[in-house]
């Protein structure tokens, strides 16, 4: 069986187009839910951006409406929401580093989990393009629990800089890579 986690990214992240109106996120949801109070969590949290849909990210009006509440803020306009199930549960909150998503190199630096298989499709072919046209680019695999929770961005799925600052957590194609680098 499927993980309260793993139900809850593919609810919110996946279910769209033509899966619209049929019930299905609130079925899966409530599969979360049970499988979680089946495991003893204190409750359920999921990453959305602030104040509107953004590509990869969970809605945060559906997950308002589901009563899943701010926890933390990052300062990149990333949410961490969360929805307790045991009664006087703390909320969570994001790591500094995730909080604060900042990094010291210069050029694009990309972090970035095999959690999604658009991240194994497409990470090489931007390493290719970049290396093409002579574009600084550093793709760091995180591969483990302990260098998953230190990443410096929320998102651990794809968290891509550019000289210093957070750009995106959205999975960039070779062509989008490119205008982002402005060629």
């Amino acid at each position: 069986m499927a993980s309260s986690k793993e139900y809850l990214h593919f609810i919110l992240e996946q279910l769209s187009g033509s899966m619209k109106g049929h019930g299905y996120s609130n079925d899966l949801l409530d599969a979360c839910i049970r499988d979680a109070k089946a495991q003893g969590k204190k409750g359920i949290c999921i990453l959305c951006a602030e104040g509107r849909k953004r590509e990869f990210l969970a809605d945060p009006k559906f997950l308002a409406y589901k009563e899943f509440r701010v926890a933390d803020i990052s300062d990149c306009g990333i949410n961490l929401m969360y929805l307790p199930i045991e009664s006087g549960a703390q909320p969570p909150h994001f790591k500094e580093c995730a909080k604060h998503p900042v990094i010291k190199e210069a050029g694009f630096v990309l972090y970035y989990t095999d959690q999604c298989p658009y991240t194994y499709y497409w990470v090489p072919r931007v390493q290719e393009a970049a290396k093409e046209h002579g574009i600084p680019f550093k793709a760091i695999h995180i591969t483990d629990k302990k260098s998953a929770q230190n990443v410096p961005a929320p998102v651990t799925t794809y968290a891509l800089f550019r000289d210093g600052q957070f750009l995106t957590q959205s999975i960039q194609s070779d062509k989008k890579f490119m205008a982002l680098a402005g060629l």
